[in-house]
């Protein structure tokens, strides 16, 4: 049997990238999903792309950081599928500089992309999975939660607050069969970086292919038993003792 067969999943962020890849994994698993991003063109691709292999798919563009927008697309989710197993908080921005150059409106875009989204998201769900009995939680966070790197003051705080929230949530949950865990990815091979080829972008880099395999570890696990936190990185990249 498939890993994920019979499971509902709500996928952030999952038009490219790190979302895009577990909505994949997760699907070749036996999940139906409902996907949301901001680029709706990309996100309908993604969705024609799961829908071609006979994945049950809703989709809706939002932007996470709009409240009533993220109720909707959860209550939408829930009226078609019945109930809501899991919720992977991957949506997120990236933006820096020295501090002193990190203009207000690029601190809120990530701030508001990657931590205040996963809140929404989770404070939406969290009913629902309480009232089903359980239910699990998975934020994408990053090594730059643990390890910073000059010149990234929003991402890094976004990332700590995310494995933060993580903790509170797990806490919360805890009483109710809600698990919450954080997965944590170093350098992927993301759109993104195939685009820019920035220099930093030379380092060792996995797969998208091998942080969706993690998360749908984590996403498989029994119900009692939680992954609280996954550190994911290519072997040859600069962690321990990166400055």
């Amino acid at each position: 049997m498939k890993r994920l067969s019979g499971k509902i999943a709500l996928i952030t962020g999952a038009n490219q990238g790190i979302g895009k890849g577990i909505a994949r994994a997760f699907a070749a698993e036996g999940a139906s999903l409902a996907i949301c991003a901001r680029n709706s063109v990309k996100l309908e691709a993604t969705a024609a792309e799961l829908r071609s292999i006979g994945v049950d798919v809703l989709l809706q563009t939002l932007d996470v950081t709009d409240e009533a927008a993220v109720q909707e697309w959860v209550n939408a989710a829930h009226a078609r599928f019945g109930r809501i197993d899991l919720l992977v908080n991957n949506a997120g921005a990236f933006d820096g500089g020295p501090i002193d150059q990190v203009t207000y409106a690029a601190w809120n875009n990530v701030i508001g992309a990657c931590l205040t989204g996963t809140f929404l998201c989770s404070r939406a769900v969290f009913p629902m999975m309480k009232a089903q009995g359980g239910g699990r939680i998975i934020n994408i966070g990053s090594i730059s939660a643990q390890r910073p790197r000059e010149g990234s003051a929003p991402y890094t705080a976004a990332k700590f607050g995310v494995w933060g929230l993580t903790q509170a949530t797990a806490l919360d949950g805890r009483p109710f069969g809600i698990t919450c865990s954080c997965l944590h990815p170093g350098n992927v091979l993301v759109e993104r970086r195939v685009a820019t080829n920035r220099e930093s972008d030379n380092e060792p880099m996995m797969s998208v292919e091998s942080i969706a395999e993690v998360a749908v570890t984590m996403a498989a696990l029994p119900p009692h038993v939680n992954m609280l936190e996954a550190i994911v990185l290519p072997a040859e990249q600069v962690y321990l003792g990166r400055g």
